[in-house]
């Protein structure tokens, strides 16, 4: 026997006898609703609306993503031409004729042959004509993060919509606050990763 895999050997032999807790999994993981949360906000990134940066994300019944969007202009329209104002004395001259939603853009940037059943997790209550979408794409239910705009017609008339067309409506509370993306993580080296690098072909 080659002395180096000898001497792996032997490195295995003590790590396995050593007084170390057992390795066990991650129990502070993302739960799935979490996770497709987050996927929402990340895409609202995308957005280039100064302010109001919004993300949608549809899941369908196995816990897949079948489709996200953020709030933009439509394909082909400049949105440096176009307006990004909220006010303006001429209506032409604000954002709100322009700009497509992100639910509008995650039913339509669908990678499924629909997404009838599915769960659209989204950081704003859908306005009345996302509403209408969603309703018409066979989305089922709508977990939103925030209805700050709940006084609003349209969100009035966004709520008797859903409630007619029997598409379930629940506010999303998360566990976790904040969620931090940090590229640099996985270059971290732990202790135990070092010692399990002296085993033969183990490369974790």
């Amino acid at each position: 026997m080659n002395i180096a895999h000898v001497s792996d050997w032997i490195c295995i032999y003590e790590f396995l006898r050593s007084d170390e807790a057992p390795c066990k999994k991650r129990e502070d993981y993302l739960e799935w609703s979490e996770y497709f949360m987050a996927v929402a906000f990340l895409s609202a990134q995308r957005s280039k609306d100064p302010n109001s940066q919004v993300g949608a994300c549809i899941v369908n019944s196995e816990n897949k993503i079948v489709g996200i969007g953020y709030n933009g202009m439509p394909n082909g329209c400049s949105d440096d031409l176009l307006p990004w104002a909220r006010k303006a004395s001429n209506k032409l001259d604000t954002k709100y004729l322009y700009v497509c939603h992100a639910e509008l853009n995650a039913i339509l940037n669908k990678n499924s042959a629909d997404v009838k059943g599915s769960t659209m997790y989204v950081a704003l209550f859908p306005c009345n004509e996302c509403a209408k979408l969603i309703i018409q794409s066979g989305i089922k239910k709508i977990i939103y993060m925030s209805d700050k705009y709940c006084e609003m017609a349209e969100m009035k008339a966004s709520k008797r919509l859903l409630d007619m067309a029997g598409v379930e409506c629940s506010p999303f509370t998360p566990k976790h606050r904040k969620i931090v993306i940090d590229f640099d993580s996985i270059n971290k080296i732990e202790n135990r990763d070092i010692t399990c690098s002296t085993a033969p072909g183990c490369s974790h």
